[in-house]
């Protein structure tokens, strides 16, 4: 009888301690697993917001920054080429002049298609088959049009061509104009890409 009592005992103890090694190790194998469902801290960055310091452009300068893996031209305007735009408009060589054609935020929906209008922030991506323009400021390129080039972006892959508010001209592949990101300015030399008022 004894026996039958400590067998009882041990097999109880044994038990017990089977149970706490396996709930011990049923925990550990779960938190990595379920760890693993969270985005890694590279996709948390790929769609996170991105603060740009904008008082160390110079007129006529472009800078590249990079957001969610996609270059966004952030280019400060002259005054000459704020004049540049109206002009361009006033051709009507311009495939989408208001940006009507592609879902925008509302302060692209206008000549400059900026917030301020010196500065223009577009994605560095081409809407024909997203390679990225070349940003020619040159006014009367001869390679790309002479007198009636008022500087802009060129696409080399297949020719689009776009103003210096990332309008698309006509008689070219691509079919959009450039996509403004959503952006706002945080101060007069802070902009941040990727949020905006409405955010």
């Amino acid at each position: 009888m004894t026996n039958d009592v400590v067998n009882k005992s041990r097999r109880s103890l044994l038990i017990g301690a089977t149970t706490v090694v396996g709930a011990v190790g049923a925990v550990g194998i779960a938190v990595p697993f379920v760890g693993s469902w969270n985005p890694s801290a590279k996709a948390k960055a790929a769609g996170a917001s991105v603060k740009v310091n904008i008082s160390k452009i110079e007129p006529g300068q472009m800078i590249t920054e990079e957001w969610r893996g996609k270059p966004v031209y952030i280019v400060r305007r002259t005054q000459a080429a704020l004049d540049g735009l109206k002009k361009i408009e006033a051709s009507e060589t311009l495939r989408d002049p208001a940006s009507e054609s592609l879902q925008q935020p509302t302060y692209a929906k206008n000549h400059t298609r900026a917030i301020k209008d010196e500065f223009a922030i577009l994605l560095g991506v081409c809407t024909h088959l997203g390679c990225a323009p070349t940003f020619r400021p040159d006014v009367g390129a001869a390679d790309l049009g002479g007198d009636k080039w008022q500087g802009g972006f060129f696409c080399a892959c297949h020719g689009s061509k776009y103003d210096l508010a990332g309008r698309v001209y006509k008689g070219v592949p691509a079919p959009l104009n450039l996509e403004v990101p959503k952006h706002m300015y945080e101060s007069d030399n802070i902009v941040i890409i990727g949020e905006d008022q409405g955010a």
